[in-house]
């Protein structure tokens, strides 16, 4: 998962946490709202209702000892009473109670206050339906919630739209860097424009360490390519001089023997010297593609120089290629090599009397070709292994193996973008899948 959608996802899952503690705790907040906003309503009416009594006189509203009641007769949501205090107390509350109204109990929201005229005191309670309260309180949580659900959206989308931007240099850095970058060729060093001091940091690291190891894989190829050019000539020299001793009469059998060994022995180095060049050659992009051939023809042309193996451990191998597969631009003298080195292989690892299918299959652009074989297999463990140099196992060390055959095939094959795949069971054989790009082919 990205770190862009991380961090969205987990912006989404807070806000949505922020919502349902709001949603839990919003009744009480409304009610709280609610009451506030009454007790202050209750207040003020409390303020109109003094001035008001105030201004004519008390006994405008109580004659005779008479208390004085108001109230909306047909809802009966609001009532105001004045009446002597006859217990001489000194209130100021503001409570709910209920009270009898024209046969009815009605819950109310009540301020109750004690005032003094002409030394007499007089009690005021205003109060107002708790019903009528309540009635605000669905369309406020209504509403504050739809604002609050607006609110969360809004965020998410400011949130994403501000992680993508912030983001958006590091995303140039993995996409340029990391993953279009094509080890080990050097390219010139290009800044991502970006205001975080962090990416630039992570920017900079990253250009230092692809640099740190392009020269070192430069330094190793350059080393590969001296060294097997400068090994050939001794060697050469050397393969003429032990020829040379041949010819002379007073070598004797036993000296003639210890340089056929000497012989064997160089020759096996000029292999691996060649090898190696042929490596380093590839790796340097010393070989051009220009070539154009039809991969049933080139198949064929390896099984014509390599059937005398087949026929010796008496393997039969099928050739199942469509005929109109022609490979563009490519390097035939390399791909014979890869072809070369992969049936090579499955016959060396073969059984006597076994099978070899070399098959071509497509499907939606993609152009696979499977080299089956019936040989002794490779275990899971040594599968990842396969294609490092000179790495060489139980099964190749009873075979006259220098571990470079297919290090030369994955170094081939990445030179034309062709991806392999190996499965394979011990006992049973293995199958080599190459997997061509398809702009490679030409139908």
């Amino acid at each position: 998962m990205k770190l862009g959608t991380k961090l969205t996802l987990f912006n989404t899952i807070s806000k949505l946490v922020i919502v349902v503690l709001f949603v839990l705790l919003l009744p009480t907040l409304i009610r709280d709202i609610n009451r506030n906003y009454t007790d202050n309503w209750l207040r003020r009416q409390k303020d109109k209702v003094l001035k008001i009594v105030k201004g004519p006189g008390i006994k405008n509203y109580i004659q005779n000892g008479e208390s004085y009641g108001s109230y909306n007769a047909l809802l009966k949501e609001e009532y105001v009473s004045i009446d002597v205090d006859s217990l001489n107390e000194d209130i100021d509350t503001i409570v709910n109670e209920n009270r009898l109204v024209e046969g009815d109990t009605i819950q109310y929201r009540i301020l109750s206050h004690t005032f003094k005229v002409n030394k007499i005191n007089y009690l005021l309670e205003i109060g107002k339906s708790v019903d009528t309260i309540n009635e605000t309180t669905a369309p406020l949580q209504s509403i504050a919630f739809e604002i609050l659900l607006g609110m969360i959206l809004l965020t998410i989308l400011a949130d994403q739209v501000y992680s993508t931007y912030v983001l958006r240099p590091l995303g140039m850095i993995i996409k340029t860097k990391l993953i279009a970058h094509k080890f080990p060729h050097h390219t010139p060093y290009k800044k991502v424009r970006t205001t975080t001091s962090d990416f630039e940091y992570l920017d900079i690291s990253i250009h230092k360490m692809i640099q740190t190891i392009e020269n070192t894989f430069q330094k190793e190829r350059e080393f590969i390519s001296n060294a097997s050019h400068e090994l050939m000539t001794p060697i050469s020299i050397l393969q003429s001089k032990i020829e040379n001793m041949f010819e002379r009469d007073d070598i004797v059998d036993e000296t003639k023997v210890r340089l056929l060994e000497m012989q064997k022995m160089l020759n096996r180095l000029k292999s691996i010297t060649k090898t190696l060049l042929l490596i380093s050659q590839i790796e340097n992009d010393q070989f051009l593609k220009e070539d154009d051939i039809l991969l049933a023809e080139l198949i064929q042309e390896v099984y014509d120089e390599i059937s005398i193996r087949l026929q010796e451990k008496n393997i039969h191998c099928e050739i199942d290629i469509p005929g109109d597969w022609k490979l563009i631009h490519v390097n035939k003298f390399l791909l014979f090599n890869l072809f070369f080195n992969l049936i090579n292989n499955a016959i060396k690892y073969n059984k006597e009397g076994g099978e070899i299918k070399i098959q071509g299959t497509s499907s939606n652009k993609v152009f696979i070709v499977e080299i089956t074989d019936t040989g002794i297999g490779i275990s899971p463990e040594q599968i990842p292994h396969i294609f490092n140099r000179f790495k060489k196992f139980s099964q190749s060390l009873q075979q006259d193996s220098f571990g470079l055959g297919l290090p030369i095939v994955k170094s081939i094959a990445g030179f034309h973008r062709i991806k392999i795949e190996v499965s394979s069971e011990p006992g049973i054989g293995s199958t080599f899948k190459l997997i061509l790009p398809g702009d490679l082919v030409a139908l």
